[in-house]
């Protein structure tokens, strides 16, 4: 039976490579015994000045870029980005300055909370990250493959990311420590409906849409600010995996969706998505009846529709995955961390890496002109006076989901299966948040409970708002 791509890497890498090629140093020394070390006669100790053997160890210790503290785990590929509708009348950015217009680019995927070793099929929201190699430098347009986040605070955010780590006194996923938090803030609510629904595992990378999230800000050519989401629409359609599947899956392949998508494009079945905008004036934005800047809110597609901008491909698979990593940027208020984290991860020269630096675009193009941050930023703050959504309940947090009676037992039973295992104080504040949200819904989670022997006291239901 013939092997996958992914599985005959190194046999095409074989037969790229000119027979009797050299091992070399890292300084290009060739090395003429790559079999042993230099020891004082045959049974003697090592000598410190073995060349080879330092050189070789030095690298090996230093080969391996730091994991991530979230994002660890994920999948990269090049591709382009082509223009198909015109949307200049909305921004001035050259990217999007004419129909046809192509953009080179790469793409990462990744999980957000789980570890380098984790399962791909795990339920947990996954990274959709893009870094465009434009003219005026290079634009990194970073989210998830949900249009929302759990928390809208940047001060939350490691708080949030904690519990989905591992407890450090036992080095163990914590059910309390999960629940505890989500359960104690209503904005999180309909991410938490998001995760445990069908789409909390997809079916590999290629069949999940992607989204900005935030609230970015397009100039055009009149200097007049327009605010803007973005999506992605993966044109292979959604798939997801069932519970027991992904956990079939995850046991036997555990990174199934980097197989995935290396052997789709390397058999030239390139991924595409369709990108799309909403748009909203300034006047619309001072106006809205909630915070259009807040990510744990989507803009209704009703009032705002989705505009078809262009299409993005990924047709090249990454020729070393530890020279071509590629940053994943989330939340507002957060600039200063990812620099942070790329200085410690990467070194001081991070911007100096193949992937992400734009020299070699700019120089290809005969100019090195600096990017004009006017044209093309994300919102940094909100500059109208909205009003306080403390107080909103779940309900106003989770407008526009639309479940059928078979994916509704289905969020019931996944949301459950993890809620057992909280204690059973998180667990009664858990039923109360979402029997905000929908009578039904309470009552079911309160059942299946019940069956799964949890010791609640109370029904956790409240009146639908």
């Amino acid at each position: 039976m013939p092997r996958d791509p992914a599985a005959e890497q190194l046999n095409e890498y074989k037969k790229r490579t000119k027979p009797g090629a050299l091992v070399l140093t890292g300084n290009g020394v060739p090395i003429a015994n790559k079999q042993s070390s230099l020891t004082v006669g045959p049974r003697g100790p090592i000598l410190l000045q073995d060349f080879v053997l330092i050189d070789e160890t030095s690298h090996f210790d230093r080969e391996r870029i730091p994991e991530r503290v979230i994002h660890a785990k994920g999948a990269g590929a090049f591709g382009y980005f082509e223009v198909t509708h015109d949307i200049t009348k909305y921004t001035r950015a050259k990217l999007f300055s004419k129909i046809g217009k192509k953009t080179p680019l790469v793409a990462r995927f990744s999980q957000v909370s789980g570890e380098s070793g984790s399962a791909d099929t795990s339920r947990d929201p996954r990274g959709f990250a893009i870094k465009f190699y434009t003219e005026e430098g290079v634009w990194d347009m970073v989210g998830n493959n949900t249009p929302i986040f759990f928390v809208k605070d940047p001060l939350m955010f490691p708080s949030f990311i904690h519990t989905q780590k591992r407890n450090p006194a036992t080095h163990l996923k914590d059910a309390d420590m999960f629940w505890d938090f989500l359960t104690l803030r209503p904005e999180s609510t309909h991410q938490v409906l998001i995760l445990f629904s069908d789409r909390g595992i997809p079916d590999g990378y290629r069949f999940m849409h992607g989204y900005g999230s935030h609230t970015f800000k397009l100039v055009n050519e009149q200097k007049e600010t327009i605010w803007c989401k973005f999506h992605f629409k993966t044109d292979q359609g959604i798939k997801n995996f069932e519970p027991d599947k992904a956990k079939q899956i995850g046991a036997n392949d555990p990174d199934y969706s980097i197989r995935d998508l290396y052997n789709a494009i390397a058999t030239g079945k390139y991924p595409s998505w369709t990108f799309y905008i909403q748009v909203m004036t300034q006047k619309q934005a001072e106006s809205f009846r909630w915070n259009p800047f807040d990510v744990t809110k989507v803009w209704p597609h009703k009032e705002y529709p989705l505009m078809p901008v262009g299409k993005l491909t990924l047709n090249k698979n990454p020729d070393n995955y530890f020279s071509d990593p590629s940053p994943d940027k989330l939340l507002q208020g957060r600039l200063f961390s990812y620099g942070d984290t790329h200085r410690h991860r990467l070194g001081p020269n991070y911007q100096q890496l193949p992937v992400n630096c734009p020299y070699k675009l700019q120089r290809a193009a005969g100019s090195a002109r600096p990017c004009d941050r006017r044209a093309f930023t994300r919102a940094a703050r909100p500059i109208v006076t909205i009003p306080s959504t403390r107080t909103i309940t779940a309900k106003r947090h989770c407008s526009g989901a639309v479940l059928d009676d078979g994916a509704k037992s289905r969020l019931v039973r996944n949301i459950a299966d993890h809620l057992k295992n909280a204690s059973a104080f998180i667990q009664e504040r858990a039923l109360r948040s979402f029997g905000k949200v929908d009578v039904e819904l309470g009552k079911r989670l309160t059942e299946a409970l019940r069956k799964s022997d949890a010791k609640i006291h109370a029904a956790g239901i409240s009146a639908n708002l």
